[in-house]
């Protein structure tokens, strides 16, 4: 549980590093769900979205040894997902992630909101 907790502490890093915004943490560890962890987050635009997703992937494997799984969303940057295993990390756009809503979807969930750095 620690490593899991280490490598959600670094993804949030890794987000932080390009000033994504409205961070949210899902613990879904203690309900019936595809992982253990959401780590969502959002930026200004397609560019912003990108530059965070990428960043927060060569972040987390160069302090925490970890890649994603899989990864989609590149194309148009509006919503990328990375598969983390036990955590799925999503960097939105802020009308998409409105429109999916999905840390709301696991009413049941723990939500942790991390604040902005700036």
């Amino acid at each position: 549980m620690a490593e899991l907790k280490q490598l959600i502490s670094t993804i949030v890093e890794g987000m932080q590093e390009k000033k994504a915004k409205k961070i949210a943490i899902v613990d879904m560890s203690k309900l019936e769900a595809p992982c253990q962890y959401f780590v969502i987050c959002e930026g200004d635009s397609s560019t912003h979205v990108m530059t965070i997703a990428t960043t927060t992937k060569d972040f987390v494997r160069e302090h925490a040894g970890e890649k994603p799984f899989s990864s989609d969303g590149y194309e148009n940057c509006q919503w990328i997902a990375m598969d983390y295993g036990h955590v799925i990390v999503h960097v939105f756009q802020p009308e998409f992630r409105e429109f999916y809503d999905i840390e709301h979807l696991w009413a049941d969930a723990n939500i942790t909101m991390i604040p902005d750095l700036d």
